[in-house]
């Protein structure tokens, strides 16, 4: 390890020129920079996945049962009753979601309406996102009220206690007379009882709630259902018990969580990470190389040193290892240094939040950036500069093959 030792001398000691010294520093933070803006981007993602995961929760329930050949479920009743006797389930209940045309007075809008029954409260609790409402929880999804997203409610001009909104949707079974369009629409009137926002742009632009009967009736369905929502009992793992339901199911049904349920969010937001990462990767590797410019100069002020060596009887391999072991221990404190760095300001954030978000706060549901340290992050991170570091030795090696 004798060459080790004299790199990690030449690192520490007086250099005769001071330029070698402030290039020396400069490569090192350069690499630290690079590698602490790798650590923050990377938590800020995670922030802003833990926060979509937060949205999602407030209408998405544990676990939904959806069919994997066709749109429907034959018999949704009967399922959701056989899934509430599974050891582990709180509440099962059948829904139906179908696209619509929503019509109030002289607008209307194109929307996406759930059909829910008097169990669905059981399963997701909407309480927290009602902005407005008009009857108690206990009467919600009965007869002809409705719940409306607040976009909708802005577009029709709808508010709790509307009345004269009705949902068309086209006739599924059964001939069209070409003399009577109207006649190619099912309807039905409904009354708004209720306003909710979940701070999710696609679900508070078109979305309503509507009872699984009236659903059921527009659709010409009898007890089909186009997913069974479930809700795990408290203390039991969502994961451990969509395994169990996809056990008794079989191969006809999918089981989803709410993680799942988002698949093409969270797909995007992780395609965005690892893109913007591999970017930074790219960053690192200028600065890295960076390196190789400094210990051409230390090449130039060791010579002598190294004709020390050589006369001393070091071979040529052990003169190269000097800056090879240089340019790795450059690369690996810029990393260091920068990781710890990266960590001090993601921390920082995470319990300070003193980078705040632009626009509105009165508008935005977290005006701080979101940030989460994950360990696995982290790890890549370390591996990372780890590889840099070897990188940068075998090239520092293959430079001074003709000059050390």
């Amino acid at each position: 390890m004798l060459a080790l030792q004299v790199a990690l001398r030449y690192l520490v000691s007086k250099k005769s020129h001071a330029a070698v010294n402030v290039i020396s520093a400069i490569s090192v933070a350069g690499v630290a920079v690079a590698t602490a803006a790798i650590v923050v981007v990377l938590s800020v993602f995670n922030g802003f996945t833990d926060l979509a995961a937060s949205h999602f929760s407030v209408i998405d329930p544990d676990l939904m049962v959806t069919p994997l050949r066709g749109k429907m479920i034959a018999d949704g009743d009967s399922l959701a009753a056989e899934l509430r006797q599974v050891d582990g389930v709180a509440a099962a209940t059948p829904t139906l979601t179908e696209r619509g045309l929503l019509v109030a007075g002289d607008a209307q809008l194109g929307v996406v309406f759930k059909g829910v029954d008097a169990t669905y409260p059981a399963v997701v609790d909407l309480s927290d996102a009602v902005v407005a409402s008009a009857l108690p929880s206990a009467e919600a999804f009965q007869g002809d009220s409705m719940a409306v997203a607040v976009g909708v409610a802005n577009r029709l001009l709808l508010r709790p206690g509307s009345s004269g909104a009705e949902l068309y949707v086209p006739k599924r079974v059964g001939r069209i007379n070409p003399a009577n369009p109207a006649g190619a629409f099912f309807s039905a009137p409904l009354v708004v009882d209720r306003v909710f926002q979940v701070d999710q742009m696609e679900i508070d632009a078109d979305h309503i709630i509507v009872p699984l009967s009236v659903a059921r009736d527009l659709l010409s369905y009898s007890s089909e259902a186009s997913a069974i929502e479930v809700r795990a009992a408290r203390g039991v793992d969502a994961d451990e018990l969509a395994g169990r339901l996809r056990d008794k199911l079989g191969d006809g049904y999918g089981v989803s969580d709410r993680q799942q349920q988002h698949a093409e969010a969270y797909r995007m937001i992780s395609v965005e990470k690892w893109v913007t990462f591999a970017m930074l990767i790219f960053i690192l590797i200028i600065a890295a190389f960076n390196i190789i410019s400094t210990l051409s100069l230390m090449v130039i002020e060791k010579r002598d040193n190294m004709a020390t060596l050589r006369f001393l009887g070091a071979p040529r391999r052990m003169v190269r290892s000097v800056f090879a072991w240089m340019g790795a221990a450059i690369t690996l404190a810029g990393g260091l240094i920068g990781c710890a760095l990266g960590l001090a300001l993601a921390f920082a954030q995470q319990w300070g939040g003193f980078i705040k978000l632009g626009g509105d706060p009165s508008k935005l549901s977290v005006d701080v950036y979101p940030v989460r340290v994950a360990g696995v992050d982290i790890a890549a991170v370390l591996l990372l500069v780890a590889v840099m570091a070897a990188l940068t030795s075998l090239v520092t090696r293959l430079f001074t093959r003709k000059i050390a």
